[in-house]
């Protein structure tokens, strides 16, 4: 109990510390860090297989589409097992003809009947829908590697606003009043601005970078995803996507500090707007999935300015100096 009343307090600026009280304060603060990501980690491992279905649906949408066509060696199986579903059906329209045509006798009919049963049973089994919406694994251990992978990336994400918590009360000490009300705005917003840039990798940059990659010269190869690699490039992905978001929380920063102003920025609007067009540029897919990654990251930088205007004008004015005694009654 006496590490976490130390980890929720915010000790005053007046407050005077050793450098032993320090440490401890560390530690308390470590260990409540730990104690969130342990508890968060338990939890996405108990729902480990949500969100393993979670990340596959990108690949499953565009895994399905390939199967359907006949590419790979998913695809070709999927075609093969349609072309006997079709031989099936019919074979039970021979066997239809066969039992209406002439007098059969009962013997003939009982077996009919049988090939009948048999024949539309397989054909029930063969008219499932194209498999291949799940990564394969290749070793022995891979699949438990991966789930623990997968569960240390959602337990940072769901972790996070702890994690930023205890470091502000960490570094809060140091700063004056007004830098303290600053920051506070930012340590809220930081959390909430990865997540929904975790979200746009997840809705928007993923699904394109999957198409793209796997129709990229699929002809000349047998395309098989391995789980690994691709639950490691969606983490990748919606982790950088998250700190791209992270824009406000950097202009805020540099304009609070007085290394640029606002009007400054809005002045360099155009230079703003090639680079987003270039970073949707550098990442996979078309000119539809350019557009639409260029379009949010603009307005975040435009929402950025704003926020950074609001925040310049509530400054407080600067003090003024003190009348000359010379020039004075």
């Amino acid at each position: 109990m006496r590490v976490v009343r130390r980890a929720l307090r915010n000790v005053a600026r007046d407050e005077r510390l050793t450098f032993v009280d320090h440490l401890e304060e560390l530690r308390a603060r470590m260990i409540v860090s730990l104690a969130a990501l342990a508890v968060a980690f338990a939890v996405c491992f108990w729902q480990n297989h949500a969100l393993l279905h979670l990340l596959d649906r990108p690949l499953a949408h565009q895994t399905q589409q390939r199967v359907r066509a006949g590419q790979g060696p998913l695809g070709a199986t999927y075609v093969v097992t349609q072309s006997t579903r079709d031989v099936a059906d019919q074979l039970r329209s021979v066997v239809g003809v066969l039992r209406d045509s002439g007098h059969p006798s009962p013997a003939e009919l009982e077996s009919l009947g049988r090939v009948d049963s048999v024949l539309a049973r397989e054909v029930d089994r063969l008219s499932t829908p194209p498999s291949g919406d799940r990564p394969v694994t290749l070793g022995i251990g891979e699949p438990f590697t991966t789930t623990v992978t997968v569960s240390i990336v959602f337990a940072l994400m769901l972790a996070l606003p702890v994690l930023l918590f205890e470091l502000y009360g960490f570094v809060a000490p140091a700063l004056d009043p007004p830098h303290r009300r600053s920051v506070r705005p930012v340590m809220l917003a930081a959390p909430a601005l990865f997540l929904a840039g975790a979200a746009f990798g997840y809705l928007i940059v993923l699904p394109a970078a999957v198409h793209f990659f796997q129709n990229f010269n699929s002809t000349q190869f047998n395309v098989l995803v391995q789980a690994s690699q691709y639950y490691k490039f969606a983490a990748i992905t919606m982790l950088a996507m998250g700190l791209l978001f992270q824009v406000p929380v950097a202009i805020l920063g540099v304009t609070r500090a007085g290394i640029v102003t606002s009007r400054q920025l809005r002045r360099k609007r155009r230079y703003a707007l090639a680079a987003c067009a270039a970073i949707a540029a550098l990442l996979p897919g078309d000119v539809t999935t350019m557009a639409l990654e260029t379009v949010p990251l603009y307005l975040l930088f435009e929402a950025s300015l704003l926020v950074a205007a609001v925040g310049e004008r509530r400054a407080p004015a600067a003090t003024p100096r003190p009348a000359s005694l010379t020039g004075g009654a």
